[in-house]
């Protein structure tokens, strides 16, 4: 079942993070990542249909808007016990094998998804050059099945419209995917 993420005050500043990189095997920091320009913070995942459907194209956005000043990271906080798949070996792997251009943080306590508000895959937040919160929601109208092709386009609106100077769009389409797969509390 899809679900969507709840509407965040943009404006918010992003919380700090430091989380291990499961490509160069480094903590990353908030700081680490942070653009002049703008930065995209994403919550992904390895196993849900509708990272698999778009994924490949957000690499490709990744690397263009690279060219252009904005930097992109990737965090995933599912639960690897109930989702092996979502592990740190196995992001590795799909880093590795997709040449991500950007670094896939795990977030095994999960504390920095609670931080953020985050609640599905995908779902991305994008920061301007003050790192607060200029954009929380999809990547495109396309999802498994729907026939409607992978651009982008929403982000792509939302990182052309930082880099312009100009203010958000006050339309912003939530996220839709899977919820992030919550470790049970004790």
């Amino acid at each position: 079942m899809a679900h969507a993420n709840a509407p965040l005050t943009l404006g918010t500043k992003a919380p700090n993070f430091a989380l291990l990189d499961t490509l160069s095997d480094r903590l990353v920091t908030l700081n680490d990542v942070a653009s002049p320009k703008a930065t995209v913070i994403m919550f992904i995942c390895n196993h849900c249909p509708y990272v698999k459907h778009i994924l490949h194209e957000v690499v490709n956005v990744a690397k263009v808007y690279a060219q252009k000043g904005v930097n992109f990271v990737a965090i995933s906080a599912n639960d690897a016990i109930a989702y092996p798949q979502d592990g740190p070996q196995e992001m590795k792997a799909l880093a590795k094998k997709l040449d991500f251009p950007f670094p896939y943080l795990y977030d095994q306590t999960q504390q920095i998804a609670l931080t953020f508000h985050a609640e599905c895959t995908p779902e991305f937040f994008v920061y301007d050059r003050n790192m607060r919160l200029a954009y929380h929601g999809q990547f495109d109208d396309s999802r498994p099945n729907n026939q409607v092709p992978v651009t982008g386009n929403d982000l792509k609106q939302a990182l052309d419209l930082l880099l312009d100077d100009k203010p958000a769009q006050e339309l912003q389409k939530p996220s839709v995917g899977c919820s992030i797969k919550w470790r049970p509390q004790e």
